[in-house]
Formats: C-alpha cells, structure tokens, sequence
C-alpha cells in the first residue's frame, strides 16, 4: 500500500503521540511496582534511657509536640524490639545483627574496656557511604572507642560530633566514674587521616542542644546533589539527669517529684531539637524525600523516674518495659500513614531495610558482608504488611564465654547478699534478691503473640503500677525495702496479646508452646559468638583528663 505526503504527514504526529504516551504510561508502570523509594535522605533519631509511656502521644504528662505531630502523621511502630541497655542496641542498629552475633550479648560497654564493634563488620554509615551517602553522626556512640579504628570517622562517618563513650555530664561534657572530657568533633582530612579537636570550648553548654544545633548545621550544609544520612544519638534522658534550671520551670508541671521534672524536662528539650531539625530538613527543601526514625534505646530507668506504663519491667529487663522501645518512622514516601503499626519489628531491621532503599550490592563489594539478622521492613511500614513473626529478645550461655579464672571477672555474680525464695506474685519464678553484676543464663524471645523467658539466672525489674511516679512496685510486690534487680530462675511464658502486662504466667498450661520456643534456642545458640574474658584496663590514665582510645595493637577478627 503507497502512503502519499499528506498521510504521511498525518500519521507522523499520531506515531509521535502514541509513543509519548507509551513512554509515559511504562514510567507510571514502573513507579507504581516500585515497592520502596530511591536512595531517600535518612534521619535516624535515637533517644537513651526514654521510657515507652514518656511522649505526649502515649498520654504522658511530658510535653512533646514535636514528636507527638511526627508519630501522629507518620506510623506509630507498637512492637520495636530494642535490646534491654545503650550499647548492645546502637550494635545491632549498626551491623543489622543480633548483639548475639557481635559479642555485646554479654553486657554493656565499659569505658575503659577492650572491646567493641569487630573491625569486619561493615556498619550502617560504611555501607551507606559506598552508595553514594553523605554520612553524619552526632551524639553517643558507644560502640567501641579502645582503638582509633573503632571510632565514628573510621567507621564510615563524614563527620562526627559527640562523644565516644556511654554518658556524660550534660554541661561539663566530662564522664562521671573518671572524670574525662569526651566531646570531640572528628573527620578524615584529605590525606585519609583522622582529625580529633576536643571541644573543650563548650564547656557549660547542655549537650542536648549542642547535638541538635549541630545536626541542623549539617543539614543546612549538605549538598543536596547527594543523599544524607544524619544519626542523632542523644544522651538523653540518660543519666547523669540534669536540665538547664529556666526549662525545668518552663517544661515540668507542679504535680511531678523533683526527679520527674529534670527527667521531663530533658526529654522537652530533645523534642524541642528534633523539631528544628525537622524544620532545617523542610528549610532545605528536603523533606519530600527524607525517611525520619525514632526510637529509644531502651526502657527508662527507674531511678530517673522515666515510665513504661503501661508496659512491667524497665531498663536491664527482658520484661516487655525494657525491650519494647518507644518508636516511630515518618516519611512523605510511606504509602499509608496516621496509624499505629502492630507488626514485630526489631532495631536489626534498619539496616536491612536501609541497605535495600540504598540499592546497595554487597556482594559486588570488597569487603565482606556477614550475615544480616534484620529483615527489610519497608512493605510493612508503608502498607502495613507483615514482615516476621518471631523476635529474639536476648540469649545468653555460659558456654559462650570464657570462664572466670579468678574472683575479678566481670561476669561474676554477687553471692553476698540474698537466697533464693518464692516469688509472691508470679508462679513458677524462684528470686534472689541482691545487686549481681549480670545476668549469666537465659533466653528470651517472642513468637508471634507468645513470649517465653527461661533460664537459671535473668534479670527481673519492677514496673509503675500507673502513670505516676510516687514509687514503684517491685517485681516481688513488696516496696522500699526490696532491691529493683533480682535474679531470677524458672520459666515464664505470656499471651502479650491479652496480658500485655506480663502478670499471668501460663507456662504450665501451655507446655507445648513452651517445648517449641525452647527448640529455637539451639537454633540461636548457634550463631552466639563466643567471648573471652572481658578486658577493662580500670588503671589507664588520661593525659590531661580527656579521653582517648588507649590501645596501640588490637585483634581485628575479635575486637
């Protein structure tokens, strides 16, 4: 058939039209199977020592606007898993794996311990930064400072400001056992070698303000050609608690103990930062493409008067109060938001899901990735699917570790103080009332609705009996005059769909739930990697009292 100018000339636009629309249709196609974003900006806000009930959004009586607005339009997370202290939590968020894996099972860092985050683990800011991420942190790390190597700007950071260790005092910036300044901002001049200015020229200032100031300078110079990352470690409401005098006023209420209000008002102030942070993200015009997490690292303590209500147990417990963290995820690119999220997520589950968003190729990599514990939990953030059914809460054997060659390893226990006895208020538990250093022997997790906690010595707290802070009830029902930690031994399992409290112990009426759980210890047990004794130089001298990693040779495959 001969196709004459003037048909041609007809056609040619109807060709050009109809492959247009062909072109935009497949770019529609495409971003609709699309099942998570591109290479988002990723803020990663971590609160230490926050209690599950301390947010506004919960009904506390501490005022935080901020985080009340971000988790009322972003997705409330019900079931974040978080380990029971600071260090083993920030572990599994930088590796993606379980703190059985990585050797911070065993307990919380020490300040002048040999030990920390094994130098082949290839952590979050690493993994980002090989896909193109700026990558800054600011705040607590805490995951292992003995060497240089082990510190932020060798470990995949840009840049760092904050401190290496646990805590600090909120004005002198200076550790409370040794009295060491620890607030530094480091970074890798342009010959690959590590900068350390020690900021003592802060000193007086509250540390929470200076970590939010200076996560918004950050964000106010980053160049936007490249996605970012911002880890916000606060410290608080950490110990030691303190809180500017003129925001104790402002923040508490007349109602609150003393404790209660410099506990209220450093979560205040941590509220008041994270939302300039957010409005230097909207300032920058990035807002639109940034993922916002927030989580606690813990339960509160108790001896700062934080709350977990309506959860039992806090702080150092495998109680549902010290492991089930305070969280929340906000981002314009979740598909469904305003809701409360009731899927089991664990704290390992970022990086996994983080390394997915970023594209990222392990296995095209040089370094090896060992294995990933988390899961990729975008699906079940943004449409609400489900992602796993089982949580290992934590796991400890002696088996695992070397044993004790003389009265001075860190993994002894107290004998001194207590014997063993009846638990008034939970059958099938003997306690022993004392203050053991750690817990030696147990296991703990969650399947489903289901939660078993066995062993012959875990760590037992108390909880609020309701949303005030006049006291609290022991585990053992009595007050005053029993210590908040007891070890305990025997068998304890919970329905936490119906007893959220963990009162009712229901081992013995359902024993096979109770064989099936147990079955999954030898499959964990398996993975726990083994740790020799604990190395705490208590004797290292500072010069000039300000911290720095002490140790010149180190073991790369296990420190």
């Amino acid at each position: 058939m001969k196709i004459t100018a003037r048909q041609l000339k007809t056609l040619i636009p109807l060709y050009l039209m109809t492959k247009l629309l062909w072109l935009i249709f497949s770019g529609l196609l495409v971003q609709t199977r699309s099942s998570s974003p591109k290479k988002p900006n990723i803020v990663m806000i971590v609160a230490d020592d926050m209690g599950y009930q301390d947010v506004g959004f919960r009904g506390s009586d501490i005022q935080t606007p901020n985080l009340d607005k971000l988790a009322k339009s972003g997705v409330i997370l019900e079931n974040h898993y978080v380990m029971s202290v600071c260090a083993p939590t920030r572990a599994s968020l930088m590796t993606g794996r379980h703190a059985t894996r990585t050797g911070f099972w065993r307990s919380n860092l020490n300040p002048a311990e040999k030990f920390g985050l094994s130098l082949d683990e290839t952590l979050l800011p690493e993994m980002l930064k090989r896909n193109g991420y700026s990558t800054y942190g600011v705040g607590k790390w805490h995951c292992g400072a003995h060497t240089w190597e082990h510190t932020p700007a060798k470990r995949g950071f840009d840049t760092f400001f904050g401190l290496f260790l646990g805590s600090q005092d909120y004005f002198t910036h200076r550790n409370e056992r040794d009295d060491w300044l620890d607030l530094r901002e480091d970074y890798l001049d342009g010959n690959g070698e590590l900068v350390d200015i020690i900021r003592s020229d802060l000193d007086g200032q509250y540390n929470t303000r200076l970590f939010s100031k200076k996560s918004v300078h950050m964000i106010k110079h980053h160049d936007i050609t490249k996605p970012m990352f911002l880890y916000l470690a606060y410290t608080a409401p950490h110990i030691p608690d303190a809180a500017p005098s003129k925001d104790i006023k402002m923040f508490a209420t007349d109602s609150m103990t003393p404790a209660r209000k410099k506990y209220a008002a450093m979560v205040s102030v941590m509220d008041e930062g994270i939302g300039e942070v957010v409005s230097a993200l909207r300032d920058k015009g990035m807002t639109d493409n940034t993922i916002l997490v927030f989580t606690s690292d813990n339960g509160a303590r108790f001896s700062s008067e934080g709350s977990n209500f309506p959860l039992r147990g806090g702080k150092g417990s495998v109680l549902e109060g010290g492991v089930r963290g305070v969280a929340f995820v906000n981002s314009p690119l979740l598909q469904k938001t305003g809701y409360t999220n009731r899927n089991l997520h664990h704290v390992t589950d970022w990086y996994a899901t983080f390394q997915e968003l970023a594209g990222d190729q392990p296995e095209r990599h040089e370094k090896v990735q060992l294995p990933v514990d988390g899961v990729n939990i975008w699906r079940s953030l943004s449409n609400d699917e489900p992602c796993r059914n089982e949580v290992l809460l934590n796991l400890r054997d002696v088996s695992k570790q070397a044993a004790c060659s003389d009265t001075s390893c860190a993994e002894s226990v107290d004998e001194e103080t207590g014997s063993f006895r009846k638990c008034k208020n939970l059958s099938g538990i003997t306690l022993k009332e004392g203050t053991p250093i750690k817990a030696q022997d147990f296991f703990a997790i969650r399947h489903k609705n289901w939660k078993l906690i066995t062993g012959t010595a875990f760590e037992l707290r108390g909880w609020s009996s309701e949303n005030r802070r006049k006291g609290y009830v022991s585990f053992t029902d009595n007050q005053g005059s029993t210590f908040q930690r007891s070890l305990a031994t025997g068998t304890l399992l919970f329905d936490l769909e119906s007893d959220v409290r963990e009162e009712q112990n229901v081992a013995d009426k359902f024993p096979d739930v109770v064989e099936t759980l147990m079955h999954r210890k030898k499959h964990y047990l398996k993975k726990v990697k083994f740790l020799e004794q604990r190395q705490i130089d208590d004797d290292i001298v500072m010069e000039d009292g300000i911290f720095r990693p002490w140790v010149e040779d180190f073991n790369n495959g296990t420190a």
